[in-house]
């Protein structure tokens, strides 16, 4: 019986010591994530061509999220997307379907929406 208890108690030392170790690699990966700047944060203007032609507009932001504006005829279509590496996440899309393809790295790629498609370039201010 007494050996019992022992074992007991050893692996519920065992559990509260590796539930430390989730906390503290949690809250160093919290650290990393707050210290992240992404290193194409900035403002972002340039046109898009193809089936459509306009204005557009790129925001990055410190945590690599970019808001994406996009304008013809005065009409703006914004969405919100996030790089992965320098890479446009290819998922997210504006409400009319509009997606760009392409990376911050050229600042230029391809751009789609429903069958349409072209490509788009721009220029950090």
């Amino acid at each position: 019986m007494k050996n019992l208890t022992v074992k007991i108690l050893f692996l519920f030392v065992l559990m509260i010591l590796q539930s430390c170790e989730q906390i503290l690699d949690q809250a160093e990966e919290n650290r990393a994530q707050e210290s992240f700047t992404s290193e194409f944060m900035g403002y972002y203007k340039g046109s898009y061509t193809g089936d459509l032609s306009g204005s557009l507009e790129v925001n990055v932001r410190k945590d690599a999220s970019v808001q994406v504006i996009r304008s013809t005829a005065g009409n703006p279509d914004t969405y919100i997307t996030n790089l992965i590496m320098s890479s446009f996440n290819g998922v997210s899309q504006s409400p009319a379907g509009f997606m760009l393809i392409g990376n911050m790295q050229t600042k230029n790629g391809t751009w789609k929406m429903g069958n349409l498609k072209g490509t788009w370039s721009v220029n950090k201010n």
